[in-house]
């Protein structure tokens, strides 16, 4: 009878041990957690990604959490999990430089022409806190619902808005007292066609300028007054601003002023007309290569803002002369907002977990989420 060596077994049993154990923590290690996509835990890392996205925003409108799209929970032994997202986001109202809360802000309807970012967000949970590690956006405009006869977005280089948007700069500044405003960013521009002629409608942000011998440059200053301004009309235009400070407006460019300020000019540097787009894009992408959850080659390239021309705004008309008071009334912010119907889709109809668990089979993700605003 043939004989086992002893050595032999205990390095067989020793081989099946360590392999098993090498089985066990890949297992461990990519355990994938599923929930559902309204859960309050995807509802808590999607808001997180909302408002890191927002703040690596630094140019054009803050984006609100429209919709969960997946979610996976990828667990580890020590508990400090690694959620990817999905999440589908939309332009708001409120500046980048506004400090409104994003929850307070308004969405863009339809009608004038929504924005959407689609973006995959990876984050970190350590210790209970969730970080943003990674993530990709892709932005664009929405194509549903085309309105015919509605305002048309303008690419933010177009040559007849930016003139529009620099005399509406202009009869700013001809009305304010003690202070002078230049051209920080043009955030929208669009047109429609009315009896009359072409309308433009556009918005724009507006910083304090230090003057000196009639030269003013933006104040380098965080201090420095700061507003968003809208402006409207087919020729002379009506210009509404709020500043960002405290939100209250100042004063009406359609009214009579007090005493205007001298010929000055402001410089804002060179002037690129690179951007065609309409919208201001998020940020593309941040370490997509590095998270090992995402890939870079669907991120958008980054977006290149224009430089807005400089500005020469005319020397100041006797006090007696009157500026036309326009059509629109003194709160243009009031009048350009318009309600947002709330239109709530049901998620697809799919297996419950309590019927899943009678089947002694793992719940079904209910995902995607819930739709917040269309």
């Amino acid at each position: 009878m043939r004989r086992t060596d002893p050595k032999c077994c205990k390095m067989h049993l020793l081989g099946i041990t360590v392999a098993l154990g090498l089985l066990g923590g890949i297992w461990a290690q990519l355990n994938v957690l599923r929930p559902e996509c309204d859960s309050p835990e995807a509802e808590e890392a999607a808001l997180v990604a909302q408002d890191y996205l927002n703040a690596q925003h630094t140019h054009g409108y803050k984006y609100a959490l429209n919709r969960i799209e997946e979610i996976k929970i990828y667990t580890v032994p020590d508990g400090n999990n690694t959620h990817v997202l999905e999440i589908e986001l939309l332009e708001t109202d409120c500046h980048v430089l506004d400090p409104t809360p994003v929850a307070n802000c308004t969405v863009r309807p339809k009608h004038l022409t929504a924005i959407e970012g689609d973006c995959d967000v990876v984050l970190k949970k350590v210790a209970g806190v969730l970080t943003v590690t990674a993530f990709k956006c892709k932005t664009e405009e929405s194509r549903e619902d085309v309105c015919l006869g509605c305002s048309t977005l303008l690419p933010l280089n177009h040559t007849q808005g930016l003139n529009f948007v620099q005399a509406s700069l202009t009869k700013l500044n001809n009305v304010t007292q003690n202070l002078t405003y230049a051209l920080l960013e043009v955030g929208r521009m669009s047109t429609q066609v009315v009896a009359g002629g072409r309308r433009y409608i556009t918005e724009f942000v507006i910083i304090e300028a230090s003057c000196v011998n009639d030269t003013c440059v933006p104040l380098n200053d965080t201090t420095a007054a700061r507003g968003i301004c809208t402006s409207e009309g087919i020729n002379d235009p009506s210009v509404n601003c709020k500043m960002f400070s405290t939100m209250m407006p100042i004063v009406d460019a359609n009214t009579t002023g007090p005493a205007l300020p001298p010929q000055v000019h402001v410089h804002l540097g060179s002037v690129s007309h690179k951007h065609g787009f309409g919208h201001h894009k998020l940020t593309a992408h941040h370490n997509p290569h590095m998270s090992g959850y995402l890939s870079a080659e669907s991120a958008e390239s980054a977006e290149v803002v224009p430089v807005a021309p400089a500005l020469t705004i005319p020397a100041a008309e006797p006090a007696s002369a009157s500026l036309p008071a326009g059509d629109s009334s003194s709160d243009a912010s009031a009048s350009m907002e318009v309600p947002i119907t709330v239109v709530k889709r049901e998620a697809p109809i799919v297996a419950s977990a309590s019927a899943a668990k009678k089947d002694h089979v793992a719940p079904v993700q209910v995902c995607p989420g819930r739709i917040r605003f269309f």
